[in-house]
């Protein structure tokens, strides 16, 4: 299932460094009224990047992720759809999921060499089954979406929950498989769950932190399948393989399919990232997932980062415990979370696979230069960053970066050049945070940063 993880700390709602809360009212009551929102944007074509990875560590990913479930039970056999793929849709999607659907399954069909197709019958292989968003909550509060094989409704899921049936631990074959949307969800939500879900449907059922360039990981920091994702998918459906192979067999097949999918692979030399304690991705969850106070939060962070340190690590899963202090210290101490920030970066720009991450780091960072009145930071911050938010399609970042762009060209008296800026932007975030309420609050929040606004300025 997709999880509420990154999404919840990756954008500047909550946690910009501001003033009080009257302050903050006073200052968001003086932005205006943005007017008529422009018209939706998407993203029409994909650029994934082809993997840069060894074989060896492609070869210990794909058994990983066939062979165990996010849970961390092991599975006896692998298993994939042993014919062409057919998939349908249940329920009152919202327009924009048929478009994302069908370019979704296009770059599995070219990318992955997968036979999938999408039919209009009642029954298919898989059943999308658009549901809202609080019905996903009551079954499953942390999940934003989720997959199970062997129902293909919402109902027969609910009477079946308690048995093996619906256990991918007893699956040896997949035949049938639902997925649960949300369909009220805004629009770069429900295509993140196609891909993440679907992608699940076909191929690895877990999840691995130390993937830094995959959907595979339960940070949620990639929304839409990336090369290494669809290589991956690539091996699962090579001609080679079947299901209910034990792990040894697929393990005896992979050399030689590996070579075949991946030449380059040979090129590169093995990172051979150390496994992920559970601890620390428990820690993880426990700070930035829902229905924990603010302390306890607070202490899984502090918890994860001291874990990530006493492994001795140096790759992304560092840089994001730095970023998920950062993030829950923001309720209490700003400039201890910018440092957290800062150290965020200075781990992410030394590991490779990470632009996306920086991204993120970025857009707070510059937060804290705009609100301290330093424009031209904030505008060196994001430049970088606004073409690696448009390649990963991930319209709630590229909008996030664009309206700090916009308050920074505003503070440096490029009235007119701010308003463009803020004009795209809103075509970016109707994508990326849906409805047009939520829309003008994420510009009103950013706005009320800008202390020629009636913000606290720098003080």
């Amino acid at each position: 299932m997709r999880r509420l993880l990154f999404p919840v700390l990756m954008w500047l709602a909550s946690c910009m460094p501001v003033a009080s809360p009257e302050t903050a009212s006073r200052a968001a009551a003086s932005l205006g009224d943005l007017g008529p929102l422009p018209a939706m944007k998407s993203f029409a074509q994909a650029h994934p990047a082809p993997p840069a990875i060894s074989n060896a560590d492609l070869f210990r990913d794909v058994l990983d992720l066939a062979f165990a479930l996010e849970s961390g039970r092991a599975l006896e056999q692998f298993s994939r759809f042993e014919t062409p793929v057919t998939v349908t849709v249940q329920g009152k999607a919202p327009p924009s999921m048929g478009p994302d659907l069908d370019r979704l399954l296009q770059r599995l069909r070219r990318e992955a060499g997968i036979d999938i197709s999408r039919v209009s019958a009642a029954e298919a292989n898989i059943t999308l089954v658009a549901v809202p968003r609080d019905e996903i909550r009551r079954h499953l509060p942390q999940a934003a979406c989720f997959v199970v094989p062997n129902v293909s409704s919402l109902q027969e899921y609910l009477s079946a929950r308690k048995s093996r049936r619906v256990s991918w631990t007893s699956v040896t074959r997949r035949e049938r498989v639902a997925i649960f949307l949300p369909a009220d969800a805004a629009p770069q939500e429900l295509r993140d769950c196609l891909h993440e879900e679907i992608a699940q449907a076909l191929g690895p059922l877990n999840d691995l932190y130390r993937l830094g360039d995959s959907v595979f990981n339960d940070d949620n920091v990639h929304t839409v399948l990336t090369g290494y994702d669809m290589t991956v998918l690539r091996v699962f459906y090579d001609r080679t393989l079947r299901s209910g192979m034990r792990r040894d067999e697929v393990a005896a097949r992979l050399p030689a399919i590996l070579a075949r999918i991946n030449p380059e692979g040979s090129l590169h030399q093995a990172r051979r990232l150390p496994a992920t304690p559970r601890d620390w991705s428990a820690a993880v969850q426990t700070a930035l997932g829902p229905g924990t106070d603010y302390d306890a939060r607070l202490k899984a962070a502090s918890t994860a980062l001291g874990i990530a340190e006493r492994e001795g690590w140096h790759d992304h899963r560092l840089g994001f415990s730095h970023y998920a202090m950062g993030r829950l210290l923001q309720g209490s101490d700003a400039e201890a979370a910018r440092r957290a920030f800062l150290r965020a970066r200075d781990t992410f720009e030394h590991a490779p696979d990470t632009a996306l991450h920086q991204a993120y780091v970025a857009a707070q960072l510059a937060a804290y230069e705009i609100h301290a009145n330093r424009p031209e930071a904030a505008l060196a911050l994001t430049a970088p960053h606004l073409d690696t938010a448009m390649r990963h399609e991930n319209a709630a970042l590229l909008s996030t970066l664009l309206l700090l762009r916009s308050e920074a060209l505003d503070l440096a008296g490029r009235a007119s050049e701010s308003r463009l800026v803020k004009l795209d932007s809103l075509g970016w975030a109707r994508y990326g945070f849906g409805p047009d309420w939520a829309v003008r609050a994420k510009a009103r929040e950013i706005g009320s940063l800008n202390p020629l606004k009636g913000g606290r300025g720098a003080g």
